[in-house]
């Protein structure tokens, strides 16, 4: 994107205050430009699905990846997902896995708070994945509806959303997006990266020990 997109981006932004920014991939915004109050963020998934395909439920997961400067995880536990609920006393906290995707709203949300984050923090990444996809012989072909959504957990106002449009048939795995420290506030960026390695292939990516299934 040019400076001069990126300027008139910004200034559409700070045009449409309080309203939702809709996204597509690539697309980068300001949080702090959308709500200068902005300090706890409440980011959630939602997507809608079989409830199983060949026998086998089709069960979604929302994972999360505390980051350094280099694009990895300080240590295991900046893994955030169904068995590792909170790290960092609370700091980053999954609300709890949903098995069956049949959820009011958002199927599964990650809170963070930005005020405590550390400062070794760079990023976070946000993947949903398919758990068992690859013995189940499963893809995100057949999910549709997905999105993510960034809100201000303290007013319940939703400032950003995107829609997951392009076709995932063969992958398994998604980076869906990613917070990302910009100067003394937060961007967040649209990504929609596919992957067909499942949640082992790209917590490995990410620096995390985690043994395959």
């Amino acid at each position: 994107m040019s400076t001069e997109d990126g300027a008139q981006n910004e200034k559409d932004l700070k045009s449409s205050f309080g309203q939702i920014s809709m996204m597509n991939k690539g697309d980068e915004v300001n949080l702090e430009t959308l709500d200068p109050t902005l300090k706890h963020v409440l980011v959630g998934v939602g997507w809608s699905a079989p409830p199983e395909n060949q026998g086998f439920p089709i069960d979604i997961d929302a994972s999360a990846f505390i980051l350094n400067r280099d694009g990895r995880v300080r240590r295991d536990t900046d893994f955030v997902f169904y068995n590792n609920l909170d790290t960092d006393g609370g700091v980053v906290k999954h609300t709890g896995d949903n098995t069956t995707g049949d959820a009011d709203g958002d199927d599964e949300a990650i809170e963070l708070d930005l005020e405590n984050m550390g400062f070794d923090v760079e990023k976070i990444a946000f993947a949903v994945t398919i758990h068992n996809a690859e013995d189940r012989q499963q893809t995100f072909g057949l999910v549709k509806e997905a999105y993510i959504r960034i809100v201000n957990k303290a007013t319940g106002q939703e400032l950003a959303h995107f829609d997951l449009t392009e076709d995932a048939s063969s992958d398994n795995a998604i980076i869906f997006g990613e917070l990302e420290r910009d100067g003394a506030g937060w961007k967040f960026k649209a990504m929609g990266t596919g992957s067909d390695g499942g949640l082992f292939k790209i917590a490995r990516d990410y620096g995390v020990n985690v043994a395959p299934n």
